[in-house]
């Protein structure tokens, strides 16, 4: 049976991704912060065990993440969250809650999960289409994302002698509990079961990147070709249609 550890399983995409890998017969390891909705979980699939635990806390993640000795399959760190600055006004308290959250909440999973490391695990980490070029507002959250797609790319390169895969997942806009703040609108938003199911395909096929919706992301990924001002201007008139 292959096992699959996943952070933020108690909403979103991490929570549907825990449902469809244990209906598929995964050994499923869900993480999150919500003891309810891990109980309902657990209670659900005997192949689904759970850890409640807030990513951000580096000391609760070792004392959680210590009890997995064995080797796992696959290492999905999805946690992450969503604040927005506005008018182009830097509150630092902000930031630093976003990169608490998305980019050490990673890192205080992959520094404990690394002893588990081994020929064929493959770590798959959230990003965003966000961080392809510059958005108004997510200063704070592109930036963040920006981070863990840097990350993704190094640690491919540096545990390839040790046969361990990295993936970098991309999503646009997905309908869950964060979108569901947004107050603006989310063109091609996907639902959390499109997420999961373009995400496992992708996993299976061990993608270096996984990036969705494709229409969506092949126009960000165009236009963050272009120079710079070209960039400024495009994005603005979107934001300005969009509106």
């Amino acid at each position: 049976m292959k096992s699959v550890l996943i952070t933020g399983a108690s909403s979103g995409i991490g929570l549907k991704l825990a449902e469809d890998y244990a209906k598929s017969g995964w050994k499923v390891v869900g993480c999150g912060r919500s003891m309810a909705t891990l109980d309902a979980l657990a209670e659900r699939f005997e192949n689904l065990s759970t850890l409640q635990f807030d990513t951000s806390d580096k000391k609760a993640c070792e004392e959680a993440l210590v009890s997995i000795d064995s080797n796992l399959d696959l290492i999905i760190l999805n946690a992450g969250t969503c604040e927005y600055i506005e008018g182009g006004l830097v509150d630092a308290d902000l930031f630093q809650r976003v990169f608490t959250t998305n980019v050490f909440g990673v890192v205080n999973c992959l520094e404990v999960l690394q002893k588990t490391y081994t020929n064929g695990t493959h770590i798959a980490l959230m990003g965003s289409t966000a961080s392809y070029l510059g958005l108004p507002r997510a200063e704070a959250y592109g930036a963040s994302k920006a981070a863990i797609s840097y990350l993704a790319r190094s640690l491919s390169v540096d545990l390839s002698h040790l046969g361990v895969t990295v993936s970098l997942i991309s999503p646009g806009f997905v309908r869950t509990p964060l979108t569901d703040k947004n107050d603006f609108p989310m063109p091609m938003m996907v639902t959390p079961e499109e997420a999961s199911d373009t995400i496992r395909k992708g996993l299976e096929k061990q993608k270096e990147e996984i990036h969705f919706p494709r229409r969506f992301s092949f126009i960000l990924k165009f236009i963050a070709a272009l120079p710079v001002w070209l960039q400024l201007v495009l994005v603005k008139r979107l934001v300005r249609n969009a509106s």
